[in-house]
């Protein structure tokens, strides 16, 4: 009898234990996908906030990638789309650029991760180094991946 008892115990226990794991566990993982849900939804809003900082504020890439209102402002409407260079070399150089690329919108000019090279390292895609006026940036990595967000969820104008 002491002996049945004890395993009607352990299997009570041991069902237990299952329930009890298998329920905290499933609404812990849905918790955890919410809460990574969440924090990839700030977190991307945050980056775009950052690059977006980093691009107006600081890298000041409109200057050169944004053609100019007839003013001689970056045109907000075209912003990043693309212009003329605004200024030139004190010595005539061949391989000085007339325009600057769009940078702004999808697709870009290159892969996120070639995108993130440049800005981190200042190789092109070509394993060159960019050519002047462009900025030979040495970006920290979280730095040049917030830039990428923000530069992809800019929408080109039709």
């Amino acid at each position: 009898m002491k002996h049945r008892a004890s395993v009607a115990i352990g299997a009570i226990t041991i069902l237990g234990m299952l329930a009890g794991a298998s329920l905290p566990a499933f609404s812990q993982k849905q918790t955890k996908n919410s809460q990574q849900a969440a924090t990839q939804k700030s977190t991307s809003a945050g980056s775009v906030a950052r690059g977006k900082y980093i691009v107006e504020a600081v890298a000041m890439c409109g200057q050169c990638h944004t053609p100019n209102d007839p003013g001689g402002n970056p045109d907000r409407r075209r912003w990043l789309q693309g212009g003329s260079v605004p200024f030139q070399p004190s010595k005539p150089d061949p391989n000085w650029p007339i325009n600057a690329p769009r940078i702004g919108g999808t697709p870009l000019p290159a892969s996120d991760d070639d995108m993130v090279k440049l800005l981190t390292t200042g190789v092109w895609t070509t394993g060159s180094q960019l050519r002047p006026p462009m900025p030979q940036f040495r970006m920290e990595k979280g730095d040049a991946e917030a830039v990428v967000a923000y530069l992809k969820s800019l929408t080109p104008p039709e």
